[in-house]
């Protein structure tokens, strides 16, 4: 099967996410800067997601610009994937709202962790499908940054209802170590314009 629609498709979901996000950014109705620090906490849990959004997509592009075919595994893979973010402009919401709250630090936090669990089924489901020798599976290597993801993810859980700051910390961690340039996957799609990250 080609993989064309199965790109097209997502980007087109990351792309209303992203919009359905901003979107959710409402102006105050006073224009003194008082105004504008009410609404501080929403703007950083926004910049937060988008770099989320964007890391996803990145990487979603990486992984299938090295992905020759798919199957219909792949594509609920993919679809599971979306299903997760798709749920980001929520739990963005609702964090921004009620920045240092338990529950919604929790439930922002286990959206991601799902996400990246979902993003790790794909990878694994691609890697089955292209062979467990092809090039892409030898990039992938241990994926060490997908299991301090994972790992963080799932520490922000109980965090959340002890100190809602390390759980935020723990986020803005796993954004940066996915910021830092990951050239994994770029070694082996050559002559191509990629950049980098995951």
């Amino acid at each position: 099967m080609s993989k064309t629609r199965l790109e097209a498709f997502s980007d087109g979901v990351i792309a209303i996410i992203i919009t359905i996000m901003v979107l959710e950014l409402k102006a105050p109705h006073s224009d003194d800067v008082a105004a504008l620090r009410a609404l501080l906490s929403a703007f950083l849990s926004y910049v937060l997601s988008f770099l989320f959004v964007g890391i996803y997509w990145n990487n979603h592009h990486h992984l299938l610009h090295a992905t020759k075919q798919i199957n219909g595994r792949i594509m609920w893979a993919n679809l599971h994937l979306l299903f997760w973010l798709s749920l980001i402009p929520f739990v963005t919401n609702w964090l921004g709202e009620n920045h240092g709250a338990a529950w919604p630090t929790a439930l922002y936090g286990l959206v991601l962790l799902m996400a990246a669990i979902a993003y790790t089924i794909l990878q694994r489901t691609i890697v089955n499908f292209q062979g467990r020798d092809s090039k892409l599976a030898a990039a992938l290597g241990s994926d060490w940054k997908g299991k301090v993801s994972l790992a963080s993810y799932a520490l922000s859980l109980p965090l959340a209802f002890v100190n809602q700051w390390f759980s935020d910390a723990l986020y803005v961690f796993v954004a940066i170590l996915w910021l830092i340039p990951d050239p994994r996957i770029e070694r082996i799609t050559p002559n191509e314009e990629l950049s980098t990250n995951r």
